[in-house]
C-alpha cells in the first residue's frame, strides 16, 4: 500500500492553472472593488442622483452608519469608480459622481437588476 497524502480527487494546482487563484481571478478582483453590502446600492444612488451629496446619500440609505458610508465612499474613490468634489462653504458640501471608469459598471448593474427581477419571478 502506497503512502500518499494526496486524495485522488484532490485538486492539484499546476502553474499553468494559477489564473484562477484568488489573487489572479477576474471575478475576485471585481468583487474586491464592488463587493460588500453597500457598494452596489451606493453606486445606484449616485447614478440616480448625480451628483449625489453625502447628506442625501445618508438620508436615502437609512440603515448605513455614517462611518460605513464614509468608508465605502472612500474605497470607491480610491478605486477610481467615483469622484469626490468638496466645496469650500459652510456647511461643508461634498458631491459624488461616477467617473468614466465607474460609468462602465452601469451595464453590469442593469444586468444584475434584470437577473434579480427574473429570479424573483421564478422563485414565486
Amino acid at each position: 500500500m502506497e503512502n500518499n497524502t494526496n486524495d485522488d480527487h484532490q485538486l492539484v494546482i499546476k502553474p499553468e492553472n494559477d489564473f484562477f487563484l484568488e489573487d489572479n481571478c477576474p471575478m475576485t478582483n471585481a468583487l474586491n472593488i464592488m463587493g460588500g453590502k453597500w457598494k452596489l446600492l451606493l453606486l445606484t444612488k449616485i447614478r440616480e442622483e448625480c451628483p449625489a451629496r453625502f447628506g442625501e446619500l445618508r438620508r436615502r440609505m437609512r440603515f448605513i452608519t455614517q462611518a460605513t458610508l464614509t468608508t465605502q465612499l472612500r474605497e470607491l474613490e480610491r478605486d477610481g469608480i467615483i469622484s469626490r468634489k468638496v466645496y469650500a462653504e459652510a456647511p461643508p458640501k461634498v458631491e459624488y459622481k461616477l467617473t468614466e471608469l465607474g460609468k462602465t459598471l452601469i451595464p453590469l448593474m442593469d444586468a444584475l437588476s434584470e437577473w434579480s427581477n427574473t429570479y424573483c419571478k421564478m422563485k414565486n
